[in-house]
């Protein structure tokens, strides 16, 4: 008998190239023995000399794409000497391995499509162990060719030859295609293909001013020339999107070219997730109504070989957007895009991959704070999250999250998985998709849970599905899941003590039935307590004041003894009839909303739209203004203590507008005074011992001026921020499920 060693690696193991890695690594070292992938991650048997080293290198020397969460080895015995090293089949078994999010383009192919000399030359599928389609062609664990959309696509001779040769970097790179066998790309208009070249053709359309719906990774894109303001209007028009902004995808010099690119920045677009950054905007070319009435755009860089292909055949940006009906999941077959967007698009750039799941472009912002995710999605998901400390006995649990951005959560084996963006569940098809995506993950990841968790508000939809599960269920308070997402994002151990958290969004049901959305909470992942909260307004006409800011105004400064003001402001409006209703208390719940604050004062200086044709438009709006003023400014006055009101604020507010004060300066005041309010807040609470840390967290912290002047009010006090999960909506799946697990160890 020969002894060795019997290696367990854990983590984001699989498609990524690793068994490559460890069988040169092993050549190159002179061992012998086997590797294999199966369900809990890849398998390693080795014997010879200086097995520690080799051990110490499978972390050191990962490939690119691989996450090394646990190396784990035990002694093992070979019944007979091994001859060589080899890579052996892959086995089934429960699904513990980390699945890969889908990886752009790498180099190596990039240069292999551009170079007229490679077979793969202009082919729109080339990948490797390195980049090209993971999750997204998915069906089951483990991950091989067979369990993914790639299987029927038989390889050619030439491909075959590359995959098994572990020494190619398309050594059982699942998805390996060549033109000769693998997918192919047309352009189809009015349900047929037309001849000649699809790039090509497809670029020649957008720059006759056309709308292209392209078939990418996880759905189609609807796409137009940049540059061209009718195709941009045009584009709106049929979508039915009038303001809320677009993306671009160009290349890196051309966003150099368009947009304020910082170093950071410039990483983040080139990651392997290859998400869409917002940046600061350049004066341009580009069509106003990309972006209109804010100062960034959301940019990301070509992430596949077909958009490499179209970006250098087109020449300039490209306005990238999802390819779905407004409110809809985007479309990810070939015949639900014509049915879907056939009145939107003129053309239609299609492929015979199938789709397994539709993933929409991940979003991030680069602040000085750091990095923000605000959807994660494409190239994040489902890449997992390590537990904090103390979670380690955590069980089995699924977590589903809000009514909006909804995205569901799992936990299982000291992991949490949280799942792409699915969209907001006031949608049937969303609400379809999200069921969808319920089985599809615990099928995939074989996930068994003992306890549910869900929102407190049983009118949300996952909240009903969560209920019908038949197990064991949590309800968790929607701000008590945000400060219990942003501390295990920053992996605060289960028993480090309680922390401040300041959490400001929308709106959520308080645990005292009144909708909350301006908090400061003491708590951990157990429990909580509310400690101050904004001065509660009614929201007049309730769901209606989420669409018109000037509502909230009306009930701001009726409240601030300043309504005679509405009368010239907004003299077209009903607000007697607002006010009587507001008064009876019909139709207007109380609200401590922080993002209706946002909307009112948005009214207020004029910035708001008379509806909001998309979530925080007038906020955003609101946030681009302030942006415009540099250096610091006085704060607007607010009452401070258990309640923080905003009266003074507006009282304030209404001696600038008689001064004639620039809406700007009034926007930048407008921040620095509710941050100031909540900051002190939060600080009384850790200098007096009562708190440990204080965490930021709600849809408010998108607002990059908001977050940097909170953390500066914080100074000196250790501050907690999203960095991995989105601060809004989309990580209350991840809070819920720790506060379950918590409460159950």
């Amino acid at each position: 008998m020969t002894e060795g060693r019997c290696i367990r690696v854990r983590g984001q193991v699989q498609g990524v190239g690793l068994r490559p890695f460890v069988w040169q690594l092993a050549i190159r070292m002179g061992l012998s023995g086997d590797v294999l992938n199966d369900g809990q991650g890849v398998l390693i048997r080795v014997a010879g000399a200086d097995l520690d080293s080799f051990e110490a290198a499978l972390r050191t020397e990962a490939p690119p794409l691989a996450r090394i969460d646990a190396v784990e080895s035990v002694p093992h015995r070979f019944a007979t000497a091994p001859q060589g090293f080899v890579i052996t089949a892959s086995r089934g078994g429960g699904a513990q391995t980390g699945v890969v999010p889908d990886a752009a383009t790498c180099p190596e192919c990039l240069a292999e499509i551009l170079d007229p000399t490679q077979r793969r030359f202009g082919y729109a599928f080339t990948n490797c162990t390195r980049c090209g389609p993971r999750f997204s062609i998915l069906r089951g664990l483990p991950y091989d060719r067979a369990q993914t959309s790639m299987a029927a696509f038989a390889m050619c001779s030439d491909c075959a030859a590359e995959y098994a040769n572990p020494a190619d970097r398309r050594f059982h790179a699942q998805p390996i295609a060549c033109p000769a066998c693998g997918p192919r790309l047309w352009l189809e208009v009015e349900g047929i293909e037309t001849p000649g070249t699809p790039v090509a053709q497809a670029a020649a359309r957008l720059h006759a001013g056309e709308i292209l719906a392209i078939k990418g990774l996880g759905g189609f894109h609807l796409a137009c020339d940049a540059y061209n303001a009718a195709a941009v209007a045009r584009l709106r028009a049929r979508k039915h999107r009038p303001t809320k902004p677009f993306a671009l995808m160009g290349t890196a010099t051309m966003v150099a070219a368009h947009a304020t690119v910082s170093s950071d920045e410039a990483a983040a677009l080139a990651a392997s997730s290859a998400p869409i950054i917002v940046l600061p905007s350049r004066p341009s070319p580009l069509a106003q109504g990309i972006a209109p009435n804010l100062a960034t755009h959301g940019w990301m860089l070509p992430y596949t070989p077909l958009h490499h292909l179209l970006q250098a055949a087109f020449g300039r940006p490209l306005v990238m957007t999802s390819g779905n009906l407004s409110g809809e999941p985007q479309a990810i077959q070939n015949r639900e895009a014509v049915e879907k967007l056939g009145h939107i698009a003129d053309a239609f750039l299609m492929h015979d991959r199938q789709i397994e799941r539709r993933l929409d472009d991940s979003v991030e912002r680069i602040t000085p704070q750091g990095r923000i995710a605000f959807r994660r999605a494409r190239g994040l998901a489902p890449s997992t999250l390590p537990l904090p400390q103390g979670f380690e006995d955590a069980p089995e649990v699924v977590a589903y999250g809000g009514q909006m951005k909804a995205a569901l959560c799992l936990l299982k084996g000291g992991q949490a998985l949280l799942s792409h963006h699915l969209g907001d569940l006031d949608d049937a098809l969303t609400w379809a998709e999200f069921q969808r995506a319920d089985a599809d993950y615990a099928a995939l990841f074989d996930h068994h849970p003992t306890l549910v968790a869900c929102d407190l508000n049983s009118d949300y939809r996952a909240s009903g599905f969560a209920a019908g599960r038949g197990l064991p269920l949590v309800e968790v308070q929607h701000h008590h899941a945000h400060l219990a997402a942003c501390l295990a994002d920053n992996l605060w151990p289960l028993d480090a003590g309680p922390v401040a958290g300041i959490v400001l969004d929308g709106l959520g049901l308080g645990s005292d039935g009144t909708f909350w959305g301006g908090e400061v909470l003491l708590g951990d992942y157990r429990s909580f307590s509310r400690m101050a909260s904004l001065a509660p307004a009614p929201l007049i006409g309730c769901d209606k004041a989420a669409v018109d800011p000037w509502r909230n105004l009306l009930a701001r400064l009726d409240q601030a003894g300043l309504g005679r003001l509405m009368g010239s402001l907004f003299p077209d409006h009903p607000l007697g009839l607002l006010r009587q209703a507001a008064k009876a208390g019909i139709n207007a719940p109380m609200s401590s909303s922080m993002g209706r604050l946002f909307d009112a004062f948005a009214a207020a200086v004029g910035v708001a739209p008379g509806r909001q044709s998309h979530e925080s438009e007038a906020a955003m709006r609101l946030e681009a203004l302030a942006a415009e003023v540099t250096g610091e400014v006085a704060p607007y006055p607010l009452t401070t203590g258990p309640l923080i009101d905003p009266s003074p604020l507006f009282r304030a507010w209404a001696d600038d507008r008689l001064a004639k004060v620039p809406p700007a300066r009034m926007a930048a005041r407008f921040h620095a005074g509710v941050t100031k309010a909540f900051a002190d807040s939060a600080r009384q609470l850790v200098e007096s011992g009562a708190a440990k840390a204080v965490a930021l967290s709600g849809g408010c912290y998108q607002n990059a001026c908001l977050l940097a002047l909170t953390v500066r009010a914080l100074d000196g006090v250790p501050v907690m921020i999203h960095r991995a999960t989105p601060p809004n909506d989309g990580s209350l799946a991840l809070g819920q499920a720790l506060v379950a697990a918590a409460r159950s160890l």
